[in-house]
């Protein structure tokens, strides 16, 4: 696969310009900080708290974002003239997604910062955060590829929201429950419990499964979206 910096590099400077101008999508990038402002001075500092406004800035910011982007372009009628552009896969896959990424680390940094959040191990908390990062960005190119318009764009992250930024409460019911089985492997939730081991004495297999199972998340949720990507180019 060639990439090509130039134009990886042209279609961020176009994300970044769209971004700006659009308003509806780009004040999103302040609500997880609201949110972390509110639970800071509601005095309820858990690693609970902590992380959930950590996984709803990856939902309301990383995910909605790169949908609205796409589904913006598709609405305009120019994704698929980029499709059919000189401009590689991987091209196009990377400069969607360098632009929403360098956002996301900005936003969920001010939100670490502004809840108060000292992780005990920010190093091994960071490479969760960065793999977390690429996973809502998948997540996000997958529902601007079944968007139309950023109305629907908006509409379909809305599950994301709930799913991914909620799931983790369900952590709190009886760990014979369902429930709480299936949202115990959340890419949200191994980020709650992830946190939670760093702040003790924990072991390798502590920081591996949650790692591992964000990975995993990752790369199928990619698949996924190139497979799609790839059947948009021939309907």
């Amino acid at each position: 696969m060639n990439i090509s910096m130039s134009r990886i590099q042209a279609i961020f400077m176009k994300d970044y310009k769209e971004f700006s101008r659009n308003y509806a999508v780009s004040v999103m990038v302040f609500m997880p900080l609201v949110f972390a402002f509110l639970y800071n001075k509601s005095g309820s500092a858990t690693i609970a708290i902590y992380i959930l406004s950590i996984n709803m800035a990856f939902s309301m910011v990383t995910t909605y974002v790169q949908c609205c982007l796409i589904a913006e372009e598709k609405e305009k009628n120019t994704l698929r003239s980029l499709m059919l552009s000189p401009a590689s896969l991987g091209d196009i896959l990377i400069g969607k997604s360098l632009f929403v990424f360098i956002i996301t680390m900005v936003v969920v940094a001010l939100t670490i910062f502004i809840a108060g959040y000292n992780p005990a191990n920010l190093f091994i908390l960071a490479i969760a955060l960065i793999l977390s990062t690429v996973f809502y960005i998948a997540l996000g190119t997958l529902c601007g590829l079944f968007s139309k318009t950023i109305m629907e764009g908006s509409l379909i992250t809305l599950p994301v929201v709930l799913i991914f930024s909620c799931g983790p409460l369900a952590l709190a019911l009886p760990s014979a429950n369902p429930i709480s089985k299936i949202a115990e492997w959340l890419p949200s939730s191994q980020l709650v419990l992830l946190a939670e081991a760093l702040e003790g004495s924990y072991t390798t297999m502590d920081v591996i499964i949650p790692i591992a199972s964000i990975i995993v998340w990752s790369l199928v949720t990619w698949i996924v979206a190139g497979f799609i990507y790839k059947k948009r180019m021939v309907d």
